[in-house]
């Protein structure tokens, strides 16, 4: 875990090595007022049976007893205070393993929490915490977010059966109004042609949706899906070097390639052009898509992965649904993967660099 607020000992300290050296300097600041005091004490206490002595002696022993007694007295001192620091040193650094070793006792529940807590995502929030123990503040800080956890799993089904649930139901009233229109008005009719473009965009903004909500559910099952051929089947003109194979859904991975080149063809510029590249193999693949088109901005790139976003030029009344890249993302998440975009300058013909990378199984042999 990243501790905040650690002061001198820098962000990339840890709350273990903190307890210890915490631990560490108090028993070494209250050691060494202990061993003041205990000094003090002991020199006073010397100073009292030097009189003593030097009153015991005779006249003609006076000086010289005072002068034995001050070196007497003198060494005592040194002596004591030169092994009470390096028993002061020992016992501090003792305190500092103890510490540390019992930092890592109490801090075990939080490491085990810390694991299981990175191994959920917003695809898989069926796991918990659980934690066990005595019911301490820990093991209640555990059950808050497994708690937590149970309400955002909650929030996320719900939200992605009601967008299925809805693009599943809508897709049938908009075939009977396409049939309906097809069938009832002229084909040389304007009114005709229109509706039927506004029933198409629908149509296919329902499919995106349906994709999109399939996605982010995650894949039920998979298969050995040799990457690079399905996106020959999509697109001919690829250039390959090694086929990877994915685990995956087929279906969705020809979707993903799909989206990606009708994409960069939709926002090209005339007579521009598209390269698709494959390349790799174990243990990942990847997947290059290049196209000319308008310059966009490097810091609204990453906006583009958001559903309904366009770009630049593009109105909400063209052909496609805005859910292009986010379908692409999607699907490269649920396998896995990631999937990112670079814009390029107009010097370079403009367009975007989009890469998808997948984690790929073995390399295919042909």
């Amino acid at each position: 875990m990243s501790p905040s607020g650690t002061g001198c000992l820098g962000a990339g300290s840890t709350v273990r090595t903190r307890i210890a050296l915490v631990y560490g300097g108090v028993f070494l600041v209250l050691g060494a007022l202990l061993l003041l005091v205990v000094n003090l004490l002991v020199r006073a206490g010397t100073d009292g049976e030097k009189e003593a002595i030097v009153a015991r002696a005779g006249e003609v022993a006076v000086v010289e007893a005072y002068r034995i007694g001050d070196d007497v007295g003198r060494a005592a001192n040194e002596q004591m205070l030169m092994w009470s620091c390096l028993a002061l040193l020992v016992i501090a650094c003792g305190a500092v393993v103890v510490g540390w070793w019992t930092a890592g006792r109490v801090l075990r529940p939080v490491h085990e929490m810390t694991a299981r807590a990175r191994s959920l995502s917003e695809r898989d929030l069926g796991g918990r915490l659980a934690v066990r123990g005595p019911d301490d503040e820990l093991k209640e800080l555990g059950d808050t977010i497994d708690a937590l956890l149970g309400r955002l799993e909650t929030a996320f089904d719900s939200q992605r059966r009601f967008i299925a649930n809805a693009s599943h139901e809508l897709r049938t009233p908009l075939a009977t109004q396409r049939a309906a229109l097809q069938v009832g008005l002229d084909e040389d009719c304007e009114v005709r042609r229109i509706l039927l473009d506004t029933n198409r965009h629908s149509e296919r903004l329902l499919d995106g949706l349906l994709l999109l909500a399939r996605g982010e559910r995650g894949l039920a099952e998979r298969e050995d899906v040799p990457f690079a051929e399905v996106v020959a089947e999509e697109y001919e003109d690829v250039a390959v070097a090694g086929d990877g194979v994915v685990r995956g859904s087929r279906v969705l991975l020809r979707q993903l390639v799909r989206n990606l080149v009708a994409n960069a063809v939709a926002h090209n510029v005339p007579g521009g052009t598209v390269d698709v590249r494959v390349h790799g193999g174990a243990p990942t693949v990847v997947l290059t898509v290049v196209n000319t088109g308008p310059v966009v901005p490097p810091d609204e790139v990453e906006s583009l992965f958001e559903p309904f976003r366009r770009g630049a030029g593009r109105d909400r009344t063209g052909p496609g649904a805005g859910l292009g890249l986010s379908i692409v993302r999607s699907i490269a998440t649920a396998h896995g993967g990631t999937a990112t975009a670079v814009a390029r300058g107009a010097g370079e013909g403009g367009g975007l660099v989009v890469t998808v990378t997948l984690p790929a199984t073995v390399t295919r042999r042909s």
